[in-house]
Parts: C-alpha cells; structure tokens; sequence
C-alpha cells in the first residue's frame, strides 16, 4: 500500500476472523479503493483510494460495524453483558426454557413448543443465517455455512429443540470469542491511553492548554508533578524523577534534567520540567511503540498461515464427508433419518471454529503482553521464532557492557588516591580522549576541586599520552610504553607484574609518574553491566548457546567473556566478520537471535533469525531495524520474551492438537451412531472456549 493514500479507520463490532475476512474482500470492491488491509487484532482497516465512512459502514452492515476516523474519538465500548448481539442470546434462552417447559407438558410434537423452539431458533441466528445462506448462494464453506445447513436440516427432520439448543451453544461460543478478543485488543487501547491528549503549552509569553495534534516541533510543554508528558521532547528547565514504566518496561524512576530526552507517556513524580516539544504526536515513541504492535498483530504466525490453508481445505471435504454419511448408508437400506441426523451432527463438529481462532489469539495475547512489560514483538513470526532460539549471539559493547568506560582500579605508590587522581584530572581535563573521560568522572564522583589546579606547558605525546607541569612538577600521564622509554630503568618488576594482572582482567592500564617514578596506576575499562551475568546463566540453563562477538582485542574480549560466562567467544571482528558468523551459527543451530544496539550492528541483526535491539526508547534505528525491541535496555527482559514465546508456542500447538483430537473423536462416534448434535455442538463449542482460555493463560506470564 502507498503511504500517501492510505487512510486508516477504526472498526467496532468483528465477532470473528472470517468476517474480518468477508469485510475486507467487500471493502476491496467499493468504488475508488484500489487496496485493503483489516487488522482484526487491532480492530483497523486500512484503506488505499478514496472512500466514505458510509460506504464502509455499507461493506459492514452485515456485521452492524460500527466505523470512525482513526483520530476520531475512541469509540465506547459497551459493557459485554449489555451488547446488542448478547441480548439476543439472552431472549433466545429465554424463548428456549419455556418451550422445553412446554414440551415435557404437552409432548414434543405439539404445536406449541415447536413454535418456541423456531422462534428461539430464528431470533438466535438470524444473523447466523444471513451470513451461511449468503456463503451457500457464493459456495464458500465456513462455519456459517455448515451451522446453517445443519439448523435447517434439524428443523426438516423435526428436530426442533436440538436445533434450538445447537443455536444458542454457537451464539454462546461466538459470544466468548468475542469477549476474549476485546480482552487482547484492550491491551493496545491501554497503550493508546497512556499519554494525556493535551498539555500545557508556552507560546511567547501566552500559557494555554492544547490538544496533542496541534502541538508543533518547538512548543514549550510545562509538566507539573504528578502529570503525564503529552510529548516527547528534550528538558530545557528543572529536574525531576520521571516514572518510564510505561515505555521501557523498568518501574524505578529515572531522574531528567536540562538536555536530557524524556517520552510521551512518562509520569512526572516531584518537579516542575519546562520541555521542547522534538516530535509531533503521531512522530513519539509511544506512537510508534502502538503503530509496531498493531502492525505485529496484523502479521500472521507460520502456524496461523498453517491452520488458514488447512481450514480452506477442511471446511469443502467436512461437507463431502456429511453427504456421504447422509446418502450412502440409505441407499443399501439405512433409516433416512437418523443418518441424515448424522450428517447434519457432522456438519456441526466439523467446524473449523476452533480452529481458526487457535493461533491468532495467542499471538495478540502474546504480543500486547509484552508491550506492557516494555518488549516489542514485531509479529507473530517473530514471536513463534524466537521461542525455537537454539543460540543467541551478543554484542560486548552497549550490549554485555554499559558502553561507557570507568576508572575500576587505582594503584598508589607514596601518594594518597585524591591527590593522584586530581593531579591526572588536571592534565586530562580538556583531553577529548574517551579514557580521560572516566578519569574525570572519577575525580568528580571523589569530589576533587582539580579544575582549579593550574596546568602549564601541557603537550601530548603522540599515540603514547601527554606531559605537563603542575606546581612546578613536570608530570607524565600515558601507556606503559611511554615510562618504559622515559624512566632510566624502565618499570619495576613489582609495579609491571601489577599491571600484567590488570591487563589481563581486559583493563586499559594508564600510569602517573615523573621522568623519576611511577606514582600511580588507573586501570579503566567498560564495566559489565549488572545484569549480565545473570542472565546468560538463565540462558545457559535454558540450554541456549551463548556467544560474545566484538571488535575488541582477544584480551579484553576474553576477560570480559570469562566474567559474564558466554559459551564462546569471538574478537577483533569487523560489522562483516560478524555477519559471517552469525550465517554460519545459523548454519548449525537454525534459529539464532542476535542482540545489539541497534546500530553498527543492523547488518547482523538483519542476518539473525530474530534481531534484538537494547535500549529502544532512546533510539529510532533500534525500533526499526530490530525485530524485537526491549525498551528499558535492561537484559533482563530477554529470558522473560524467551519463556512468553516458548508459552505462547506450546499453547499454540497445544490449541491446533487439541481441536483436530476433539473434532477426530466425535467424528469417530458416528461409526456406532452415538454422534448427537448436542455433543457435536458442545465438541465444537467446547473446543473454542478452551482454546480461547488456554490462550489468555499468556496474559499471566511475568518477567
């Protein structure tokens, strides 16, 4: 679809798949649309061309769909109990017990109670009808179809209560898959009411509160405590802990202050921000966050693709083998009618309902789960895959490292610790080095007024480090190499074994000293992050190979390894090298994610059978390259997305063997002619209600 046409509305009132289906073919021949797409996960259609609301209320009317704009108002929901489709059920059971209370007074065949029963029968499927009888003119077999043929089939051969009683169990079952739909759709909908639809906005010297869609890129927002940003934006006044649960996932609040990025969605706990507005509404991160769940809703899982082929063929040879069953024993002698019964209780088990709805409402369930918990699936192919990982291959840095480095260690020789390290921040300060970025930060953290130490004759020392005088002293900072040629007598054996065991913790080791002694060593490396450890630990216990993949030298890239337990180690890769390897990993283990920032790793995210980007509430490249995103940049929602997606692809197979073994079993009991359509209907039924529950068992997974 072409973005520039494309319109997209809201639809209220789907009650199954296969109408989602039927609206979206019907949509497909209104005049001036070129192309559709329904999202029935979402509850969206998309339109490519030019329409009207009428006309797509029109291609709905068989369903009653309700359509609005997608920037309209949400649509309220009714209460389940108080829906119109349910107050038919209600008058239908109603209509039903009085005409069994009828029959057990005047006989079954009475006049009275038959006129009960077809009532009951007409104002229970009506719309079941309209729908099947349509289908039937068009010879499209679904399970509309096959009730229908069935109900009307029980009322020929007189069978008024059983078809009565096989209306309302289907209304009952169509009732609860709509029921457990609306619980998944709730899920987005709660996404979408995360962030406020105005806000206080600053133009010039004028306040005034605005709706979202009119806020422009540059707008100052003002965020009271305790109120939700509207926006995403960059804070140019204040300071305050802002709760991010609802974008990353993480429940401990995160101070902001000027320059720093802060979302739409986020609750402000105690200060007063003042915020420049940085994106439109349908531009923030929440908005996109919604957008990417909605679109993996729409994505079909290899085994919803399965089970749709399936049901395509299933459906036309349930009904062959129902006429069979019908005719053929008749015609060497059989009762008519009791295998006409059986036929028609064929029809009835032989739904495809069960099936159907067996995949995609584990896969919305699945999927808005995880958004809630800060972890984007992209879609149910993702979702099904990444519950198959054999072995995952991580990044070190950014990734298995926090990316930035810390001074780990400081040695002293005749010195105290303070003062070596503001005489080594003094001659840093101003160096662009990254390495004198953590001496700095060190000092700072020590509280060190090093600032104010005065530096003369500063001069750098290529690829070795930099000289200067401080109160008179000349003092070097570098390499070790560098006090090998500048001391008389080279490094000591006492201080080198000191650092030998640094360098081998994978520590960049620099040195203090004068051209007479070495007075210090600072060892600085990238600290491994605190989650890490653990989690590769889960992961190896899961039976996941672990792999650590960088550009970094053996040294370092083998201390660090060693230090959170990955199975493997590969160093001194290049962005190619480690796509290589990724195909090859693939090559022996078939499905295997790989978890980066998002960035220089996008070629071998792209390779990988399930790409991971850390941190995707800071970036917009992690959200679009990755397939899965873990919002907070917390490696601990990893193991949790593994075990959702194993769930989810347990409950999957389990919903697909569960309904083929009940439809099997009932058909089985034609051979005696135990087969009824009260127990056809209630293997039908039955089967689509635990389906549906088994599913929702996925809103309980927790990280």
């Amino acid at each position: 679809m072409s973005e520039e046409e494309m319109k997209v509305y809201r639809v209220q009132g789907f009650t199954c798949i296969n109408c989602a289906a039927i609206f979206e073919e019907n949509v497909k021949q209104l005049p001036g649309v070129h192309d559709a797409k329904v999202n029935f996960g979402a509850s969206k259609v998309m339109v490519q061309g030019t329409t009207t609301i009428e006309a797509l209320e029109k291609a709905g009317a068989f369903e009653n769909l309700i359509i609005r704009d997608e920037k309209a108002q949400k649509i309220e929901r009714e209460p389940f109990w108080k829906q119109r489709q349910n107050r038919k059920v209600y008058l239908s059971a109603l209509l039903l017990v009085i005409s069994w209370l009828l029959s057990l007074q005047y006989g079954e065949g009475h006049i009275l109670p038959t006129i009960g029963f077809a009532l009951s029968i007409v104002i229970g499927g009506v719309s079941l009808f309209m729908k099947g009888l349509k289908n039937l003119s068009r010879f499209t077999f679904d399970m509309n179809t096959l009730m229908t043929i069935a109900i009307i089939g029980a009322a020929l051969i007189g069978e008024w209560s059983e078809g009565a009683m096989v209306v309302i169990l289907f209304a009952i079952s169509e009732a609860l898959e709509r029921y457990s739909m609306d619980k998944a759709r709730q899920s987005i909908e709660s996404l979408m009411d995360i962030a406020p639809k105005e806000a206080l906005i600053r133009r010039g010297t004028d306040e005034m509160i605005v709706h979202v869609d009119e806020i422009q890129v540059g707008d100052i927002m003002i965020v009271k405590p305790g109120q939700k940003l509207a926006m995403d934006g960059i804070v140019i006044k204040g300071t305050s802990a802002l709760n991010q649960a609802a974008i990353t996932g993480e429940s401990v609040p995160v101070m902001k202050s000027k320059d720093d990025e802060v979302f739409a969605g986020t609750l402000n706990e105690e200060g007063l921000l003042e915020v420049s507005v940085t994106k439109r509404v349908d531009d923030t991160t929440l908005a996109k966050i919604i957008h990417l769940v909605e679109e993996a809703q729409a994505e079909r899982a290899p085994s919803q693709a399965f089970v749709d082929k399936f049901a395509k063929y299933y459906t036309p040879a349930i009904v062959g083998l129902a006429a069979v069953i019908m005719v053929a024993p008749s015609l060497f002698g059989g009762d008519w009618s009791h295998w006409i019964y059986q036929g028609l209780a064929i029809l009835v088990v032989g739904c495809p309902c069960a099936l159907v709805v067996s995949t995609p409402v584990a896969v919305v369930t699945a999927i808005g789960n995880a958004a809630k918990n800060g972890v984007l699936i992209k879609g149910g192919v993702y979702l099904e895959e990444t519950g198959q990982l054999k072995a995952i291959a991580f990044d070190k840095t950014g990734t298995l490292t926090k990316g930035i480095p810390a001074v780990t260690d400081v040695v002293t020789y005749g010195r105290s610790e303070n003062e070596v390290l503001a005489i080594t921040a003094a001659i840093e300060n101003g160096s662009q080095h990254p390495l004198a970025s953590a001496i700095l930060k060190k000092a700072e953290a020590h509280g060190l007024n090093f600032k104010d130490v005065v530096v003369d004759e500063f001069q750098s020392i290529t690829g070795k480090g930099v000289k200067a005088n401080v109160n008179q002293i000349l003092y070097y900072v570098g390499s070790p190499n560098l006090f090998e040629e500048t001391l008389q007598n080279g490094i000591e054996a006492s201080i080198k074994e000191t650092l030998s065991e640094l360098q081998l913790q994978g520590k960049t080791v620099m040195l203090l000293g004068t051209e007479k002694e070495i007075l210090s060593l600072i060892a600085v490396a990238d600290e491994v992050r605190d989650s890490s450890k653990e989690v590769i630990r889960r992961l190896n216990q899961m039976g996941i190979e672990t792999v650590m993949l960088t550009g970094d030298n053996e040294r370092t890239a083998a201390a660090i390894g060693k230090q959170v337990g990955v199975s493997t180690i590969k160093a001194d890769l290049l962005p190619e090298d480690k796509l290589k390897f990724i195909k090859k990993l693939r090559g022996n283990y078939q499905s295997v994610a790989m978890v980066g920032d998002g960035v220089n790793d996008a070629p071998a995210l792209a390779a990988a059978s399930v790409g991971v980007a850390m941190g995707g509430a800071g970036t917009d490249t992690a959200l679009e390259t990755a397939d899965i995103a873990l919002m907070s940049d917390d490696l601990n929602q990893l193991p949790y997305t593994i075990q959702l997606s194993k769930k989810a692809l347990a409950i999957i197979k389990q919903n697909i063997t569960f309904s083929l073994a009940i439809k099997l079993v009932a058909l089985l009991l034609v051979v005696p002619g135990w087969l009824t359509l009260w127990i056809a209907i209630f293997a039908d039924m039955g089967a689509t209600l635990l389906v549906t529950l088994n599913s929702l068992r996925l809103l309980k997974v927790k990280e």
